[in-house]
């Protein structure tokens, strides 16, 4: 069985993010790269596979700059047996529906039986790129699961929905998303780390996936405008002097935080 593992390189989830004002890009080198999150425990969920069955190859996979490399490099000290990066300039910028093409392509070429991915990034937070990437592929999809079961020829998990949880199957080969209920990633070892200096990297362009460049250059969402956020106000204080909860009630109705069921 392969598994493809689709991770991403995003701005630290601990510092201060920042768009750029004239590209309305994030601007990525703002603060230190590092592998998102949700990736890596899409990551255990691949690994923790293999451990139990050594027939399986885990793969990861990302699509970014240059600078991406080092997330997969990471991945790969992590456990997993090799990359694919896929890197092109005209790429930058790219939304969510070209994202999942590439991808999706990427998978095509490189061939898998199930994808796994974090249900949305904690830079885009878009939510919806595992699904598009299943679309993309025609194939199966469950996403948001908060629990995983590989089985020969199935994939299953529980999903959380409003009214309470929904257990789902799909047959391979499909797409999966998984949420922060999974487990947390294991550490790269000094071992992991010296053995991922020799793993094979593949790196793809858009030529290598027989996408046109000139099209990617223009499927793409629009910047109409963007500004900097303007700083935090100080909020309403409200001073008893016997008055105070005339002052509240008054506050909520002029906000329409309440109804006022006697207007």
């Amino acid at each position: 069985m392969r598994i493809l593992v689709l991770v991403k390189d995003v701005p630290d989830t601990y510092a201060d993010r920042r768009l750029d004002l004239e590209t309305g890009l994030a601007d990525r080198e703002s603060s230190e790269r590092v592998v998102d999150e949700i990736g890596e425990r899409a990551l255990e969920v691949a690994l923790r596979h293999a451990d139990e069955h050594p027939d399986t190859e885990v793969v990861v996979m990302t699509m970014g700059a240059e600078p991406a490399a080092s997330s997969l490099r990471k991945a790969l000290a992590m456990g997993a047996a090799r990359a694919v990066h896929v890197v092109d300039e005209a790429l930058l910028g790219a939304d969510l529906v070209l994202t999942a093409e590439v991808l999706a392509a990427a998978a095509r070429r490189t061939g898998f039986d199930l994808v796994i991915a974090g249900d949305q990034s904690t830079d885009g937070s878009g939510g919806v790129v595992p699904a598009m990437v299943a679309e993309f592929l025609d194939v199966a999809q469950a996403t948001r699961l908060e629990s995983v079961e590989i089985a020969d020829g199935t994939v299953s998990g529980v999903r959380a929905t409003d009214g309470g949880t929904a257990r789902v199957t799909a047959e391979l080969p499909a797409v999966i998303s998984i949420t922060e209920r999974l487990p947390d990633p294991r550490f790269a070892t000094f071992k992991g780390i010296m053995a991922a200096k020799k793993k094979p990297l593949e790196t793809l362009s858009l030529a290598d996936l027989d996408l046109d460049a000139a099209d990617a250059a223009t499927a793409r969402s629009i910047m109409i405008t963007i500004s900097e956020r303007p700083p935090r106000s100080g909020g309403t204080k409200i001073t008893d002097e016997g008055d105070a909860g005339e002052q509240l009630a008054t506050f909520l109705l002029e906000n329409r935080l309440v109804e006022n069921r006697l207007a």
